[in-house]
């Protein structure tokens, strides 16, 4: 690599010094300065794959050049930040992931400290449990192997998390060993709290589904039956447009393929990250 190359890289994640972190609680195995790099390399791929086009179909303009400086500096510009937010997709992704389970994944430890198991035992069954919340624990249990006390582990997973509520389990655990309480207390008054959280959500979501349900009705059948109806009138009426009737109703099926398939995503990303 040449050494210039690599005084950018270093510079680049220098100015972030909140990377590691991130590259941490994302589970990236990659030090800052090689995340960095790739993000480089890969929005330079990019940048080049654009201006090849721009070259192939604007090379006879006579403002080839404003296209193709302004091509290289909005392209590279949004090239880099795309690609530098893998990192923080990754880590909404995983918390995503944990929030699903995380009730379930609290309330199977307190279980197994109910039952009389101490904590540390709790940790390696839920590491053996089902679903995803499991390769969380097993981080834990991962690093106890490794020699790491029980409190430190805790603290470094709780300190990485991508989930806040799976930190805040992990430190009401945490801070229940270093006080010397009863961890099942602290754990059950966590978990009531996160029930009712997740319980405020689902009734918000219920409100939210009533507004879309309605906009889908307006904007999804309503309002197209009424535009179709409408065009086959006035194409009847008019003759130069009877021709035309055909490519209106392709443009009001695409319009309406496109219309459900922003209301599927609307739903989708209304829905609470829970397990209902």
């Amino acid at each position: 690599m040449l050494p210039q190359f690599t005084k950018i890289i270093k510079r680049l994640a220098d100015k972030h010094p909140e990377l590691r972190q991130k590259l941490l609680t994302a589970k990236i195995d990659k030090t800052p300065e090689k995340y960095m790099e790739t993000v480089v390399k890969t929005a330079l791929m990019g940048v080049t794959a654009i201006l090849i086009l721009v070259f192939l179909f604007f090379s006879k303009n006579h403002n080839f050049a404003l296209i193709f400086f302004g091509s290289l500096f909005v392209s590279g510009i949004l090239l880099y930040q795309i690609n530098f937010k893998v990192v923080d997709i990754a880590i909404i992704k995983r918390g995503k992931d944990i929030d699903r389970e995380v009730l379930f994944a609290g309330r199977f430890l307190l279980i197994k400290l109910n039952s009389g198991q101490p904590l540390i035992n709790a940790i390696v069954d839920a590491s053996k449990s089902f679903g995803v919340a499991n390769k969380y624990f097993k981080e834990i249990v991962r690093d106890i192997d490794l020699g790491t006390p029980l409190e430190v582990a805790i603290e470094n997973a709780a300190n990485y998390s991508a989930s806040t509520r799976f930190k805040k389990i992990l430190f009401n655990i945490n801070n229940a060993i270093k006080i010397g309480i009863d961890a099942r207390k602290s754990l059950s008054s966590i978990l009531d709290e996160i029930a009712n959280e997740q319980l405020i959500e689902i009734q918000r979501y219920g409100k939210k589904l009533n507004s879309l349900t309605m906009f889908y009705m307006l904007m999804a059948i309503i309002l197209p039956s009424l535009g179709m109806t409408m065009a086959v009138v006035i194409a009847s009426m008019l003759p130069n447009l009877g021709s035309m009737t055909g490519i209106l109703f392709w443009l009001f099926g695409a319009g309406i393929v496109i219309i459900n398939i922003i209301f599927i995503n609307l739903f989708r990303g209304a829905r609470p990250n829970v397990n209902i």
